[in-house]
Parts: structure tokens; sequence; C-alpha cells
């Protein structure tokens, strides 16, 4: 275990390898979400030939984040890139699932050449402290609610949003049940307590009609063959080509950026200097992903915020991005398995490391409103707005302005000028 230096992050193989199956059923969904977003393509685009690509682009993406950037953090198919995949590309745009694969494809390339020239590197870099942790706080307000909504603990209704039924048997009550069992394990201290809540959820939802094991039962089944290198190069250059190329890239790297800032802050593993531990090797592995995604038959791969679970469950290392992989990869023979564990059993996992997370928010400096309205901005719009990479535009916007009109340029570096540009740019032609 020298490899991942697990004495120096003050953490043993029990703890990583239980925090990487934490994040690994906290993001299971994937698996059954992609390949019924993807799969009603159709035209050749099946669900379970997208059930393989996701978990071995999940897999290779992952294997890439724990080995060469060492952090706690899984990759896969990133939710909303992958509905603009498919009713925006090839629903609205009316292109072919091979010519969204391909600019999926030219993008991770792209990506690789970023990656090295360090360019994604320094738009890190050059996000404020302030807003570092506010993206941290955003995060975990964002995921909060991805929780509650996924168990249906909040809906829509009468108002913008409501609580849903938490009175007859669902996957709400269960999804409380789930949460006030990790409350307890967690206040006293019990290690393994978001794993442990999710295990009994699981289980207590079976009489309650929520986990539905099917008859004749077999958790074994073999994958089905990835749709491998349906690439079609005949609209690149066109202007059309490149909106879908631009968009792809865009809200990848800023939900990339934002996932990293957040988890890796919410781990502990900034430095002094407010700086990402290997994150060019970590932003290597989301460019990975990618290009190994689109030669699959998938969409866009990114980080997922959901890591945020396996760090709340102790997981500070590759080791647990590596037990992530591994799970994704078993996944593949043991689908039947996996599926059983319903949305509304890692819910409130969701819920809990919004909480922890939300911890970041009192080393904000909100006495400052130059830096406390961006701050502020960050964590409302990320949720409210749905997006973490809306979040990151508009505080960016705001801290620009707010630092110029008083006069503080010192505070404002290159980069975040050329970020104002590109984002003022953005929201002025969107």
């Amino acid at each position: 275990m020298k490899l991942f230096s697990l004495k120096e992050h003050n953490t043993t193989p029990a703890k990583e390898i239980a925090a990487g199956v934490t994040t690994f059923l906290t993001m299971a969904y994937i698996l059954m979400v992609n390949p019924g977003m993807l799969g009603v393509i159709g035209n050749g685009m099946t669900g379970p030939a997208v059930f393989t690509a996701t978990a071995i682009a999940s897999a290779i993406a992952t294997l890439v984040m724990a080995f060469a950037a060492n952090l706690p953090i899984a990759l896969a198919p990133g939710m909303g890139l992958n509905a603009i995949f498919t009713y925006q590309v090839v629903g609205q745009m009316g292109y072919s699932w091979q010519i969204a694969l391909t600019a999926v494809f030219l993008e991770g390339i792209l990506f690789v050449a970023l990656s090295f020239f360090n360019v994604r590197e320094a738009i890190v870099r050059a996000i404020p402290p302030n807003l570092k942790r506010a993206i941290a706080v955003g995060i975990g307000l964002f995921i909060t609610l991805i929780g509650f909504s996924n168990a249906g603990v909040i809906v829509h209704g009468a108002t913008i949003l409501q609580l849903g039924d938490l009175v007859r048997p669902g996957p709400a009550l269960l999804a409380v049940l789930g949460l006030v069992i990790m409350v307890i394990l967690y206040v006293l201290k019990v290690p393994g307590a978001i794993l442990i809540g999710i295990a009994a959820a699981t289980l207590i939802g079976i009489p309650m009609g929520v986990t539905s094991v099917p008859d004749n039962f077999s958790p074994v089944s073999l994958p089905a063959a990835p749709l491998l290198f349906k690439f079609d190069f005949s609209q690149v250059w066109s202007l059309k080509f490149f909106t879908v190329f631009f968009t792809f890239l865009f809200i990848d790297i800023f939900d990339t950026v934002g996932t990293l800032v957040g988890v890796t802050t919410q781990a502990g593993l900034i430095n002094k200097k407010g700086e990402i531990p290997r994150i060019k090797q970590a932003l290597l592995a989301d460019a990975a992903g990618t290009v190994a995604g689109a030669a699959l038959g998938t969409s866009t791969v990114t980080s997922y915020v959901e890591s945020a679970a396996g760090v709340a469950a102790g997981g500070r290392t590759g080791l647990t991005a590596l037990t992530t992989a591994g799970l994704f990869l078993l996944a593949l023979f043991f689908s039947p398995l996996f599926l059983l564990v319903p949305s509304a059993a890692t819910a409130p996992a969701l819920i809990m490391v919004g909480f922890l997370m939300m911890q970041a928010v009192t080393a904000i400096d909100f006495s400052d409103p130059t830096e406390g309205i961006p701050s502020f901005l960050a964590i409302a719009i990320m949720p409210f707005a749905y997006s973490v990479s809306e979040g990151i535009i508009w505080s960016v916007l705001a801290y620009v302005i707010c630092k110029a009109v008083t006069g503080k340029f010192r505070d404002i570096s290159v980069v975040t000028w050329v970020l104002f540009a590109i984002f003022l740019l953005r929201k002025i032609f969107a």
C-alpha cells in the first residue's frame, strides 16, 4: 500500500476500501440511467451496449485517477452531458449518435492537450480561495438536493418545491429511515456509517416494496459488446458541429473543475496555498476517460461529485478510486446484484455528504462583500440552477466585478480576467 501513501494520509486499507464501495454505491445509478437515456436513441445504440461502455469507461478513467493522481475521486459519464448528447445534439439538432460520439472523442483529445499544457490546471489555480470553499459548499447543497429529489423527499408541487409523501411506505420514507440510521451511526462514530446505512436501507426496502428482487433472481450475467469506434467525421468542419463540440467542452471543463475543488476541499487535501495536489494528473484522468468512453460508445466522462460520499466515509487516496474502479468492472458480470440497490437507499448518503461539505462555509470571509457576494452566488446557484458549472460562472463574474469597482485589481489574476471575458461572452451570446 506504499503506492498510495496511506500512512501519510492517516488512513487504512479498510477505510479506503469501504470508502470506494460507498462511492460506487452512490454513483452506481449511472449504470441504470445512462443506458436508459442513450438507449432511447436507437438506430444501433442499445441499452446493453451503453451499459457495457459506461462500466468500462468509468473503470478506465477511475483507474487513471487512482494511479496517476492518487485521489479518492471516481469518474463516469456525466449526468447532464448525457442529456445534451441525447436530447439536444441527436434530438433537436438532428445529428446521428455517431457524429455526437465524434464530438465527444475530439473534445477528449483536446482535453488531453490542454491537460499536458497546464491550461486546465491554470483555470483551477485561478479560482480564489474563498470561491474554492464556496464551490465545496455549493456542491454539498447540490448533491443534497439530488439526494432529496431522487428519493422523492422533495418534489415539485404547488410551490416550486415541497415535501413528498413521508407517511406511506415508499422511496421517500425509506430515504428518511436510511438517513436516521446514518445519522445515529455517524454521531456514535461507527466506522463505515454511510455504507452500513446504504446496506440497511436496501434491506429495509425489500418488505416496503422499494428494493425490487425479481423472480428467479440470478446475480450473474455476461456483458454485451460495446459500440467500438463508431465515429463519423463528415461534419467536423461545420459551424454547427463546432457548437456541439464547444458545448461538451465547456460544460465538462467547469463541472470537472468544480468537482475536483469541492471534493478535495472536503477531504482536506488542498495545501496551504489553496492548491489541489497532482491536479494535472487528475485532469488527465478526466480527459482519458472521455476519449475511452467515446471509443466505447458513451457520452462524456467526468469527475463525480458523489465521490464526496467516499471521502465522508474516510477515503483519502487513490485506493478508494481503485476500489470503485474494480466494482465498475465487477458490475459488468454482476449487474443484477448491483442494480438491486435503489436510489432511495443511496440518497441518504448524498444528504449526509451535503452536511459534511457545508462545514467549509465557516472558513469563508463574508465580512468582505467582494469575497462574500461571489461566494454566496456559487453556493446558491449550484443547487438552484442544478449546475456546478453555472455556479462557477456566476461567482467568477461577480468576483471580478466586485473587485474591479472597489479598485482591488491586485486580487484579480490574469487567468481570472480571461475566465471573466469568456464567461461574459458566453452569457451574452448563449
